[in-house]
């Protein structure tokens, strides 16, 4: 059960470590673009945006799925790599149909996946959503602004 959690841990972190460096590119994609994305016509510019990283979250999350999938055809979970493949998608998106399960040495590996995914899902959707919130914060600005002018704060 250690070697379990030991290599769990590791997934985990590996993990963790792609979803913040994904994060901070992103970020980095906004600080760039932010200017075009405020100045009107705003309305096209949120849907690519929304759509724009909600593709973005699915490459993390597959990202996140073929972590999990090659772990466990380095370990021989399963015969084959399609097999590793989508185990690891119906368990990182806590769909958990049954159908395959791991042997019962890795069992354990399952849950840490689950939890992985689960936390994943939840941390991306709210960075979708605050990354929408602080578009469109700041083009209600820029259009308050090029109404009334510039404060004299």
């Amino acid at each position: 059960m250690l070697i379990q959690i030991a290599l769990g841990s590791v997934l985990l972190v590996l993990n963790i470590a792609i979803a913040a460096t994904a994060a901070f590119v992103l970020e980095e994609i906004f600080v760039r673009w932010h200017r075009w994305l405020i100045r009107p016509p705003q309305r096209p510019k949120l849907l690519l945006l929304i759509a724009g990283t909600a593709v973005f979250a699915l490459a993390i999350i597959t990202a996140g799925v073929w972590v999990w999938a090659l772990a466990y055809d380095l370990i021989g979970a399963f015969p084959t790599l399609e097999t590793s493949v989508y185990f690891s998608l119906v368990c990182f998106t806590t769909l958990g149909f049954g159908d395959v399960i791991l042997p019962l040495e890795w069992r354990v590996l399952a849950g840490m996946e689950a939890a992985n995914g689960f936390m994943h899902i939840g941390l991306l959707t709210a960075l979708m959503i605050e990354t929408l919130r602080q578009v469109r914060m700041a083009q209600i600005e820029h259009d308050r602004r090029s109404r009334t002018g510039p404060r004299s704060d």
